[in-house]
């Protein structure tokens, strides 16, 4: 069962398509990979899809059987989807933790104005929360920063605190916009060893883009290929590593079949 659905997805920036009516699945409890070559339309599909951006009309985007499109981004959030993005956007200033409720903060369940006044129930709701978020931040590997400014981790730090900040809004499906980038072979194997204990526990379903081919083609168990807003390709990673079209699409030249294989293979590596 489809837990996302997209069908005649568009959107332009003037003359310039970006998408182009595309029509994509991505299974509930499943891995799916996004790639393409830059410029490809990749983090346009997830703006569109968590209502960063407003989609041309005709677009339709359901989540959970729900038709979503062009819903605000808080009310998308609210229903379990998250993200992170491509350029991180922590608070530096606040510390670890705080840096999580602000994440968690859609699921808090009193009233706006109660915090000014601090009734019992207030306290007890954030110590909860709280609780909940330490132990979030136990599960990736960063509690012991939990009181540090946010702008004084390292890059793989602030990499898995903004995975973290996804995690907090509970989300059902989380979307990773290139999350290993910048990080070194030993560091995104990490990362993607907490992405993946992440999706056991939570059940999640995860949707990612990524150019570190072998974190898409060593993890997801379907692979959708963009190239100038279009899909080129489709289908399991090793259907799409043996596709023409898409190593053309990165490469720009036509290639035998061994050649095919034997570029994807030293992408991968």
């Amino acid at each position: 069962m489809a837990l996302l659905e997209t069908r005649m997805l568009s959107k332009s920036f003037g003359g310039l398509r970006a998408i182009q009516q595309l029509e994509m699945d991505v299974e509930e409890g499943s891995i799916h990979g996004l790639i393409g070559p830059n410029g490809s339309g990749k983090s346009t599909f997830f703006n569109l899809v968590t209502g960063v951006y407003k989609t041309d009309p005709g677009s339709v985007v359901r989540f959970a059987g729900e038709d979503i499109t062009n819903f605000e981004a808080h009310e998308i959030g609210r229903r379990g989807v998250a993200r992170t993005f491509q350029l991180l956007r922590l608070f530096s200033e606040m510390t670890v933790l705080q840096n999580l409720l602000v994440g968690y903060h859609t699921h808090t369940k009193y009233a706006a104005a109660a915090p000014i006044f601090r009734p019992r129930s207030v306290v007890r709701a954030d110590q909860e929360a709280s609780e909940s978020m330490f132990e979030l931040l136990s599960i990736i590997g960063l509690a012991e920063f939990a009181d540090m400014p946010a702008g004084e981790l390292s890059g793989g730090q602030r990499r898995l605190l903004s995975l973290g900040r996804a995690m907090a809004m509970r989300p059902k499906l989380l979307m990773l916009d290139e999350p290993a980038a910048g990080l070194s072979p030993t560091n995104v194997d990490v990362l993607m060893g907490i992405v993946l204990d992440l999706k056991k526990r939570y059940g999640l379903t995860l949707l990612i883009v990524e150019h570190i081919l072998k974190v898409v083609m060593d993890t997801c168990d379907r692979v959708t290929v963009l190239d100038h807003g279009q899909k080129i390709g489709e289908g399991a990673p090793h259907e799409v590593k043996d596709d023409h079209a898409v190593v053309e699409a990165y490469l720009g030249k036509e290639m035998s079949d061994e050649e095919v294989r034997a570029a994807f293979a030293k992408a991968a590596r």
